[in-house]
């Protein structure tokens, strides 16, 4: 099967920029309180289902357990916050996760087929972490454009209102700075 390495790029990107525009609003602290417990109790039930495995089997079962909540956890902290900050760390921790996973997966070859196994699931993690870091620097771009703009617009409504005097240029100075987000 010849799959285009492109589709899980772009695909990976869709997902990356997605991200801010997924988080509606910010959960509540109650809520993230109880979301706290829910993934610290399906870890433990996930990690106890794996005692009946054994070998790598079990080792596999419980690396998927850990990085379920990690990624969980993750996921819950962006809802939170709803930063840009925590939406690049849910990216890197599925990352992280989907390594360790499939390197634990790994374990269950020997010789040439395990050290291709293991570089292939590093190229993939190689690659995610990099779009994360893409999407990192595209956001602290757009923040910086954002406040290069503001301020822009501010200066140019702030030298409008330099030919008035009295109070209509207190009134024009306080809507310029109202308009642009500044007290």
């Amino acid at each position: 099967m010849n799959k285009s390495p492109r589709l899980p790029h772009a695909l990976a990107l869709a997902a990356m920029f997605a991200f801010p525009l997924a988080q509606a609003a910010p959960m509540n602290k109650a809520d993230y309180t109880a979301g706290k417990t829910r993934i610290t109790t399906l870890y433990k039930s996930d990690k106890a289902a794996c005692a009946s495995l054994t070998a790598n089997a079990k080792d596999v079962c419980i690396e998927e357990a850990q990085a379920k909540e990690k990624v969980g956890r993750a996921e819950l902290e962006y809802a939170y916050s709803g930063t840009t900050k925590d939406a690049n760390k849910v990216q890197v921790a599925k990352a992280k996760s989907t390594y360790a996973v499939a390197k634990e997966k790994c374990d269950d070859l020997a010789g040439n087929a395990k050290d291709v196994c293991v570089k292939e699931a590093k190229a993939v993690e190689t690659q995610a972490l990099a779009e994360a870091k893409v999407g990192k620097k595209v956001d602290a771009a757009i923040t910086d454009a954002t406040k290069e703009v503001v301020d822009a617009k501010s200066k140019v409504a702030a030298e409008k209102c330099e030919s008035m005097s009295g109070d209509a240029k207190a009134s024009c100075m306080a809507q310029a700075k109202a308009s642009a987000g500044k007290n």
